[in-house]
């Protein structure tokens, strides 16, 4: 129901937000029942995420965001070195990409997404709560791309003490995770694996 682009738009009044949504009736179901402030400043466009990011203009976006799920899965056509590449190009100098990924040991989809990203950005980081990343379970994972140095201390404090906490992996610690997974190309990218039965249960 656009709690982040909420969530910023409440933070920081001014910001001018664009939130595509592929699902039509969801975006129906969120006006009728929670419908926008009129200056909140969060356009929402009823798009397929990656044909909205390669048709956005070069240099338009400080941020982009990928929170992206077909039923429990992140789409095929999100996850290559050719989407990478179109969210690089919409970025200023000095912008972020983030990604919301699910995945569980031995981590073939996060490693090569992590993979992908280093292909194009120089600088990529990765946020999970602790039993994610020791494999004992199947769960969220945030990845960060830039091309500047990332806050890795100021991050690793924040969700160190976060009501979930988490962990953040940079530098040697993440090149040895990612190991010899390639970057994904076009024709080879599959979405991300199916979460196990109860896998985001609550209780």
């Amino acid at each position: 129901a656009l709690t982040l682009p909420r969530y910023l738009a409440a933070t920081r009044p001014g910001s001018r937000q664009q939130v595509v949504e592929a699902d039509r009736g969801l975006l129906r179901l969120v006006a009728e029942r929670l419908p926008l402030d009129g200056a909140s400043g969060v356009d929402v466009h009823g798009a397929d995420a990656r044909e909205w990011l390669d048709a956005a203009p070069d240099d338009s976006a400080d941020i982009v965001i990928a929170d992206v799920f077909g039923g429990s899965r992140v789409p095929a056509h999100l996850t290559t070195v050719t989407y990478a590449r179109a969210a690089d190009r919409v970025l200023r100098p000095g912008g972020h990409y983030t990604a919301n990924l699910a995945d569980g040991a031995p981590f073939a989809f996060l490693r090569s997404q992590l993979a992908t990203f280093a292909e194009v950005f120089e600088e990529i980081a990765l946020i999970a709560e602790p039993s994610v990343l020791r494999g004992r379970r199947f769960g969220n994972a945030v990845l960060i791309a830039a091309h500047h140095p990332v806050d890795v201390a100021t991050l690793a404090r924040r969700t160190a003490s976060d009501v979930f906490p988490a962990r953040v992996e940079h530098g040697d610690a993440l090149r040895r995770f990612i190991g010899d997974a390639r970057p994904v190309r076009d024709g080879e990218a599959v979405p991300s694996p199916e979460p196990p039965d109860g896998a985001f249960s609550i209780g």
